[in-house]
Formats: C-alpha cells, sequence, structure tokens
C-alpha cells in the first residue's frame, strides 16, 4: 500500500510551465506503474502520461512534446513536467500507482488502485 501526495499546481498564463510533484509513501519497495491524470470540470478523468517501473513512459496525444513524466526513486517522488501550457489544460491533476511488474504503462483509471488528492492547475488565455 502506498500513499501519494501531489503538489506544485497553481496558476499560469498560457505559454507557462508548472511541474507537479507526487510524494510516494509506504511500502515504496514494491514495483508500481505510476501516472497523472486531470479532470476538467463535467468532464471525464483522462490519462495525461504514464510511466512503469522501468522508467518507460507514455504519453497523450493532447500532450505529447509538452508534457515530461518522470520519477527519483532516491527522493521516491514522481513528476510532471509541463510546458507550453494551454488553457484547455486547465484541470485537477491526479497522481495515481498501482502494483505491477516491469511493462505496464497504463492510462485508464480503472487500473490504478492508489490515487492522490489531487492539485488544481489553471491556465489563463
Amino acid at each position: 500500500q502506498v500513499q501519494l501526495v501531489e503538489s506544485g499546481g497553481g496558476s499560469v498564463q498560457a505559454g507557462g510551465s508548472l511541474r507537479l510533484s507526487c510524494a510516494v509513501s509506504g511500502n515504496t519497495n514494491s514495483n508500481y506503474c505510476m501516472a497523472w491524470f486531470r479532470q476538467a470540470p463535467g468532464k471525464e478523468r483522462e490519462g495525461v502520461a504514464g510511466l512503469d517501473s522501468d522508467g518507460r513512459t507514455t504519453y497523450a496525444d493532447s500532450v505529447k512534446g509538452r508534457f515530461t513524466i518522470s520519477q527519483d526513486k532516491a527522493k521516491n517522488t514522481l513528476y510532471l513536467q509541463m510546458n507550453d501550457l494551454k488553457p484547455e489544460d486547465t484541470a485537477m491533476y491526479y497522481c495515481a500507482a498501482d502494483q505491477r511488474g516491469p511493462g505496464w504503462l497504463l492510462l485508464y483509471p480503472q487500473d490504478f488502485g492508489y490515487w492522490g488528492q489531487g492539485t488544481q492547475v489553471t491556465v489563463s488565455s
């Protein structure tokens, strides 16, 4: 079991950047796949970026080339670097984890058992 706590959200103008962090605590010795999701008001939660336990990554088409998911295993922290932000990126962003071996690159909410509380990102035009 792990606990996830996001931070780093805020308000920026279009074209700006933010870096989200997700601190992971608990049973961090097991293999996990990790991901960032977002949910805008009135919309379904969508996968943004995923990372497997070997560090391989996958991205939603809408953020490819702008967002980068990474992790610092020594700090038990997952990151999402977001560049060239657009108003349509405005949403609550969530960190998620699920205990799985290498090769699992997942971006569907139902595949994840552990969630953070979310951090708000607002991009103004």
